[in-house]
């Protein structure tokens, strides 16, 4: 009888060292977080401390019941096998729970310090996807090692469920091609959310409004919404007009006669666009001549632009300033032309013998 009681005198000893131990651990803990943690710029070491530290002071807790259950000896034997069983599964459920808020709690911090800091609405979408994954994930590896410490053998559901998992990824192929081009767009980052971009390989070019997870959307100067899948993005070339910024250099080509001065020709052409307020003051206006073409001088005619934009509209008033500089020097602009020379050549017939001999 004096040995039960000095054994649970004992047992109650150790779950209140456990409790003590766990409570100073908090202290401890919350000590460290003031004193170095706070001290830090970044926040992710307190989502890490946060993560674990309610679940280790438990742990420390359900160690002390635990070996505080070891020292009484009125518990049958036959129990021992049941009780370690029990605090397996409970230590498990401990690893899964400081996992669970350790994984939340680095989703929450990606999404305040990096997420929330840009435009797109592509990565928000991928955190929601990667915290359910990485949810999946844990949960499944805790599964399979319950399963293994109660004799239950995982291969089979294992490759059950890689059989499945492959048969879905074949059967959504594309569809998950889509998904990894959409996570390397967000990654590479080569246009954003009101960027013009142009895709070459398609011939489609206008702004994006949206960047999703299969595909994106591209409205057009048509205002007619095309929507590209994100892999067909990743394959082809993208030029993006809004990077780095929205100054443009526009061009043009302009045919003028042969014999023309060129210098004059040039220099009347480049101060025709200099004097224009859409043209940027700051940067060169050039016209080079660049082809002698089969009916006049070609000259490839430059200038920058502040916006974009307004591209067209510009190429349209650019044109019509040089005419009209060219035309007031009376500077011939001309058409396209081909000169054809026909050679009239007369055969002389000469008298064969035979007719010779005939005259004869």
């Amino acid at each position: 009888m004096d040995i039960e009681i000095t054994n649970l005198t004992l047992a109650l000893l150790i779950i209140v060292a456990a409790v003590i131990v766990a409570w100073l651990a908090g202290i401890i803990l919350k000590f460290l977080r003031r004193r170095f943690v706070n001290q830090t710029r970044t926040t992710f070491d307190d989502v890490i401390i946060n993560a674990v530290s309610r679940p280790a002071r438990v742990a420390i807790v359900v160690a002390g019941i635990q070996l505080a259950l070891l020292q009484l000896e009125s518990i049958p034997a036959n129990w021992s096998k049941s009780f370690a069983d029990f605090f397996f599964v409970v230590y498990l459920l401990l690893i899964y729970i400081a996992t669970y808020r350790l994984t939340t709690g680095l989703a929450d911090w990606y999404g305040k310090e990096v997420v929330s800091k840009t435009d797109s609405e592509l990565d928000d979408k991928f955190l929601t996807f990667f915290r359910a994954l990485a949810n999946i994930i844990v949960v499944s590896i805790i599964i399979i090692i319950l399963l293994g410490h109660f004799g239950i053998e995982p291969s089979a559901l294992i490759t059950t469920l890689g059989i499945g998992t492959l048969a879905v990824a074949l059967a959504a192929k594309e569809t998950l091609s889509d998904v990894i081009s959409g996570f390397m767009i967000l990654l590479d980052q080569p246009f954003a959310i009101g960027d013009r971009v142009a895709l070459q390989d398609i011939n489609t070019w206008g702004d994006v409004t949206e960047i999703g997870l299969r595909s994106t959307r591209i409205l057009t100067r048509d205002n007619r919404m095309v929507t590209v899948p994100n892999s067909v993005i990743a394959k082809g070339l993208i030029v993006n007009y809004s990077d780095p910024s929205t100054v443009y250099r526009v061009e043009t080509h302009i045919g003028i006669a042969y014999g023309t001065d060129v210098d004059h020709a040039r220099q009347l052409m480049v101060s025709a666009l200099a004097a224009e307020g859409w043209v940027m003051k700051n940067r060169p206006v050039e016209a080079l001549l660049l082809e002698f073409g089969d009916s006049a001088l070609v000259f490839r005619v430059r200038c920058w632009i502040e916006d974009y934009m307004e591209t067209r509209r510009v190429i349209d008033k650019m044109n019509t300033s040089l005419y009209h500089a060219l035309n007031r020097e009376a500077i011939a602009i001309p058409m396209p032309q081909r000169d054809i020379f026909i050679r009239e050549r007369r055969v002389v017939a000469e008298k064969s013998d035979e007719s010779l001999s005939t005259a004869n």
